[in-house]
């Protein structure tokens, strides 16, 4: 078993998962049969701002969870807004530190943190072509409750 130690907190903790962030960016690229420019356009700044906005009003928490050298190994960014709906608004645990109980740990304390805070519902986003995340949210409860479709357009 890996040696990972687990810190919380806020929008000052989001700058520090930029390269885990960045590994599951490209993971939706590959993944993604149609909207490839997308991913390719996204910027972590641009996530981050997308992330500031949502947790508007309300409140946001970063989970990271690092190695032996300090080093980011996984996240977990969430947010509760106003009306407290709670969102898993990205998770991600590198590839070589998978199978070890990482996203869990990451999934409880979030779960743990909205349900302190009251959040009366909570979702998930799952980007198409990444369907075999479907099993790990379904651990916690999350199961697909509708499709959204968005037209892809040509620049």
């Amino acid at each position: 078993m890996v040696n990972v130690i687990y810190i919380s907190g806020g929008r000052n903790l989001l700058d520090k998962i930029k390269p885990l962030w960045q590994e599951l960016n490209k993971h939706h690229l590959n993944l993604s049969s149609h909207f490839k420019d997308y991913y390719q356009a996204l910027m972590f700044e641009d996530r981050k701002r997308a992330i500031l906005q949502q947790a508007d009003g309300g409140e946001l928490r970063v989970d990271i969870a690092l190695n032996a050298q300090d080093e980011p190994v996984g996240y977990c960014v969430s947010t509760l807004n106003p009306s407290k709906a709670g969102e898993i608004a990205s998770i991600f645990v590198a590839v070589n530190c998978r199978h070890l109980g990482i996203g869990d740990t990451l999934m409880r304390k979030t779960l743990a943190w909205m349900d302190s805070k009251g959040a009366i519902s909570k979702i998930v986003e799952v980007g198409a072509g990444n369907e075999q995340a479907f099993g790990f949210y379904q651990r916690y409860g999350f199961f697909p409750r509708k499709t959204v479709l968005k037209q892809v357009t040509k620049a």
